[in-house]
């Protein structure tokens, strides 16, 4: 898979976070060696996935195959199978977009953190960057009650962070800065003066401030990056169970939703 948390690297490295090294949060093709190649519709009642020819297979659930909206005579075993995949594919997949989430709320109690330290009282840019990151992702993941997941939902957002993120953090950072400018200087000046107006004692403090932060943050970054981990784990399992189920099912073979990445 391109990137299970795709969000997570961009939003941890900004300015805000200068001091931090939590960059174990991206899954990527290094560490989960799956890709998406067709889409998958999670639906309460049925789950579906529409291969590059447009052509459509659905799983109910009761474990019923139908190709094209025609009933595919499958035998008990292949029925067993064909609910466990679904089921799998309905507890993993949502997860991807979960654990997005979470990286959005790590990056802003970063943030927060990084607010409290030097007094910026009025971060509601900050504040507002993070909920339209969140918005982003629900928008991409979930439409009209379903889950949908293909390729270009990472390779959208992946694009606007590449393209936009850091240029909208340094201004939500900058705008907050210039909001709370006076207790600013009021918190760096009082800081100075805790170092008895030593420069490399100021330079220290602040150091020591920086890694404070981090550690805060650290904690939550290594639970999601163990998150991350088990759900790759877990896909890779779902990405076996799919060829077991293909070689059982020849009829399936064009419905791969999972494709290895040996880049």
């Amino acid at each position: 898979m391109k990137s299970i948390i795709l969000l997570s690297s961009a939003l941890m490295v900004g300015p805000a976070m200068a001091h931090s090294n939590v960059d174990g949060l991206t899954v990527s093709s290094e560490s989960c060696n799956i890709d998406i190649q067709q889409t998958l519709k999670i639906s309460p009642n049925i789950l579906e996935i529409e291969n590059n020819d447009h052509q459509v297979m659905q799983i109910d659930q009761q474990g019923r195959l139908f190709i094209n909206q025609q009933e595919v005579e499958v035998t008990p075993a292949q029925q067993t199978m064909l609910m466990q995949y679904a089921d799998g594919l309905r507890s993993n997949m949502p997860q991807v977009a979960e654990i997005a989430l979470e990286g959005v709320k790590i990056a802003g109690v970063a943030l927060d953190e990084v607010g409290s330290a030097f007094g910026l009282h009025n971060t509601d840019s900050m504040t507002r960057l993070m909920d339209e990151v969140s918005v982003k992702i629900n928008e991409s993941f979930y439409q009209d009650g379903s889950f949908v997941i293909d390729q270009s939902n990472f390779t959208n957002i992946e694009n606007h962070f590449d393209e936009q993120f850091d240029q909208e953090i340094e201004r939500a950072m900058e705008e907050a800065v210039m909001n709370s400018i006076g207790s600013l200087l009021v918190s760096l000046g009082s800081e100075l003066l805790g170092a008895g107006g030593n420069m490399e004692e100021f330079e220290n403090r602040m150091t020591r401030m920086g890694e404070q932060i981090e550690l805060k943050v650290e904690a939550q970054a290594h639970q999601l990056e163990a998150r991350a981990d088990a759900l790759c784990g877990s896909i890779e399992q779902l990405a076996q169970t799919e060829k077991t189920l293909q070689q059982s099912l020849p009829i399936l073979k064009g419905y791969d939703l999972f494709a290895a990445n040996h880049h």
